[in-house]
């Protein structure tokens, strides 16, 4: 009898929110182009703001890995956000109008005040594989739902067309790929409670990826 690894059985433990987040609005206004702008630039400033937390995350990772070659691998992600991936996110935010300052400028809205908090947290806190199951459902998903996404069709609008190619690219894929190889590795005979535990902290992280899109649907603020 063939037997999931902890991160297909984790991933179908989740199904359901992430098959949600294919239905969301959001998701399927960047797939069909009819996005708002000004929708899509909320995306663009807070996930600006989630990539400099998301940054830290890989840096934990680099303390808590037990091989030299995983080091290597997490300090290379770290680097490739700080000084490649948001140079890149700035430039594409000048498509929609947002200016580097603008980036800057913008507070963190409560999700992803919650959201980053609480991967921090995990990876301060937890062991690698506690850290791995709550970064997947970010860097596993967007593959996901970008795979979806380019599976009914391009966009008519270049810029989110531009997007989708981004999330569906083969170095993205095999960085996805690779977390999830760690994942596995990490949690090689966990106990039923470790696992439960992994299970808890993968779900959260995807319901907050299905909140993130929701938040920049709607719009949020800090009351008062």
């Amino acid at each position: 009898m063939t037997t999931s690894s902890i991160s297909d059985a984790l991933r179908d433990a989740a199904d359901p929110i992430w098959r949600a987040q294919l239905d969301h609005p959001f998701v399927r206004g960047i797939a069909d182009g009819t996005l708002d702008e000004e929708r899509f630039a909320r995306w663009v400033r807070q996930d600006y703001l989630y990539l400099k937390e998301f940054a830290r995350i890989f840096a934990w990772a680099v303390a808590k890995a037990d091989r030299l070659a995983a080091m290597s691998w997490y300090a290379g992600v770290l680097d490739m956000t700080l000084n490649t991936e948001m140079a890149l996110h700035r430039s594409y935010a000048k498509r929609f109008g947002i200016s580097e300052e603008e980036l800057e400028a913008e507070p963190m809205w409560p999700t992803t005040r919650a959201y980053t908090d609480f991967l921090v947290r995990t990876s301060a806190d937890g062991d690698l594989a506690d850290l791995l199951a709550a970064l997947l459902p970010c860097a596993w998903g967007y593959l996901f739902v970008a795979r979806e996404m380019a599976s009914w069709g391009t966009s008519p609008d270049a810029r989110y067309a531009d997007w989708v190619a981004m999330y569906t690219s083969d170095e993205f894929a095999g960085a996805a790929d690779w977390l999830r190889a760690e994942l596995d590795r990490e949690a090689e005979g966990a106990s039923a409670a470790k696992r439960a535990r992994l299970e808890r902290i993968f779900t959260l992280s995807s319901r907050y990826e299905w909140q993130f899109w929701e938040m920049c649907w709607s719009g949020e603020a800090w009351r008062p």
